[in-house]
């Protein structure tokens, strides 16, 4: 489990295989210390398992369907992550509980700087606009984020990024077209989940009276 919180962007290297997988090795410095094999951590939001140590160099197996469902698939050489190690209980909590089971990608639509800070917008696809709302939770590419604007119709959402989170995240970088990991939030997905199935309920009464 995760919060949402990343400790930072770092560079990964990356082995792609013939079956579509992926073999990911980054350096995590300080921040992999302790660190064991079969630990959890989020790269983009995306829970992966440590499955070899070297010196601060850890390496991630990325499987080809979990590549092809997230931007993981995309990276190269040299590309940036947010990374986070999973919490431990007592840990502080800045954000929301994190799966790091991503749902699907959002396209980004412009990221626009204001001074230190910037707008983002981006486009949910259809079938996770429902768990989308204003002043809601959102996790983009392993991060918590609130919700600023989002028109359910068109799926086009819109988040406040301080200067912390640009100069922490990748979020800085992102550009039209990019494609960013989503994870909505799972109290809201049970909460709109059950509304639904008891109001089919309550319609399939009514049909059989």
């Amino acid at each position: 489990m995760f919060t949402g919180i990343a400790h930072g962007k770092y560079r990964g290297d990356v082995c792609k295989q013939e079956d579509g997988s992926l073999k990911l090795s980054i350096n995590l410095g300080s921040y992999g210390r302790d660190l064991e094999l079969g630990a959890s951590v989020a790269i983009n939001g995306v829970c992966l398992t440590v499955v070899s140590i070297s010196d601060s160099v850890s390496s991630f197996d990325i499987v080809s369907e979990t590549a092809r469902i997230s931007n993981l698939g995309e990276l190269v050489n040299g590309s940036y992550v947010n990374v986070e190690r999973s919490f431990r209980v007592g840990d502080e909590i800045g954000g929301h509980i994190l799966s790091g089971h991503v749902a699907d990608v959002v396209v980004v639509e412009s990221n626009e700087r204001s001074g230190t800070e910037a707008r983002l917008k981006f486009v949910v696809p259809e079938a996770w606009r429902q768990y989308v709302m204003p002043k809601g939770f959102i996790a983009l590419n392993g991060c918590s984020l609130t919700v600023a604007e989002f028109d359910r119709d068109t799926g086009v959402g819109s988040i406040n990024l301080i200067p912390e989170t640009l100069q922490r995240t990748t979020f800085g970088t992102a550009k039209k077209g990019d494609l960013l990991n989503l994870e909505v939030d799972s109290q809201t997905q049970a909460v709109v989940d059950t509304v639904r199935a008891v109001m089919s309920d309550k319609d399939w009464v009514q049909s059989i009276k």
